[in-house]
């Protein structure tokens, strides 16, 4: 029998055991869509992925994302992660770029690296989406904050590009670190909705080069704070372009996350708008933690 192979590694992770952590599987078609999903259940991280081919298929990689609960179409740390993996184990040696083949589509991700070992990956996010914009009293009693709490110079809105978020702008890291999900509230909220995750986020930060500090709570995927998200901040982003957060059309950030979970994570986040179309690039570190072999 074929040796499953896979590797636990930490995405959006300046050292070990920050970040937030993946497992990536080599040689996903050995796997059934059902013990795939059983894996992700037992391992029970956030996410984890399963690369489906040793080689690449035409000019991409097919991977499935998989959560304790079910499988995603898209996810920023598992495509980071998943893309330097291939890089590392399969291709072995530096290339520039590499698409990954995700459910929702393929995605890009390009390599930065520093003396020939993958420094920053930044992938390419689909262009954004923008939908309900909520009034302050629906999100403040589900966080258990104060209306003051909630900056209202801007919406409360959802936003997505490929996994829909609720962002809600708070004015202090004080608020930030109050935050607190009433469960009840939480799913009356979503039971109606595509969003499921609630991003919040505020331009006080605990190191002053970053740009601002975000916790992300998702209990309806089984993870009730999110030590750092790709996709979420993405669509953070967009929200930020779309509605000149920094009276800019044109971002390029640092995003703390996870801070206040003990999981320090760093994202780079940079997005641009023209002719009404926002372009999208989140990126950040991987470290390789462990390799193993599922029996």
């Amino acid at each position: 029998m074929e040796k499953r192979i896979y590797y636990i590694v930490d995405v959006f992770a300046e050292e070990k055991y920050a970040g937030n952590q993946l497992a990536v599987f080599l040689n996903g078609s050995v796997y059934s869509e059902k013990e795939m999903q059983q894996i992700a259940k037992e391992i029970n991280f956030s996410e984890t992925t399963f690369i489906m081919s040793d080689s690449l298929v035409g000019d991409s990689a097919p991977v499935r994302i998989f959560t304790p609960a079910e499988e995603l179409p898209f996810a920023g740390h598992p495509t980071l992660g998943t893309a330097f993996i291939i890089q590392q184990e399969i291709i072995c040696q530096p290339i520039p770029s590499l698409t990954l083949d995700l459910k929702i589509g393929k995605i890009p991700v390009t390599f930065k690296y520093v003396d020939n070992k993958p420094d920053i990956l930044t992938m390419q996010q689909l262009e954004p989406t923008f939908g309900k914009v909520f009034k302050k009293d629906e999100l403040c009693y589900v966080l258990n904050i104060d209306l003051s709490d909630i900056d209202d110079s801007f919406p409360i809105e959802e936003a997505s590009t490929g996994m829909p978020d609720i962002i809600v702008p708070l004015k202090t890291l004080d608020a930030v670190k109050r935050c607190q999900i009433d469960t009840k509230k939480y799913y009356d909220l979503i039971k109606s909705l595509d969003s499921k995750a609630i991003l919040v986020f505020a331009p006080e930060t605990y190191h002053k080069e970053n740009d601002l500090n975000v916790r992300m709570f998702a209990n309806y995927f089984g993870v009730p704070e999110d030590p750092a998200t790709g996709s979420a901040n993405g669509a953070l982003a967009g929200y930020l372009v779309k509605n000149r957060y920094f009276d800019t059309d044109k971002i390029d950030i640092r995003v703390e996350q996870g801070y206040e979970i003990g999981r320090p994570s760093l994202l780079y986040l940079s997005a641009s708008e023209s002719d009404g179309k926002i372009d999208i690039r989140v990126g950040g570190k991987v470290i390789k933690i462990a390799k193993g072999e599922w029996n």
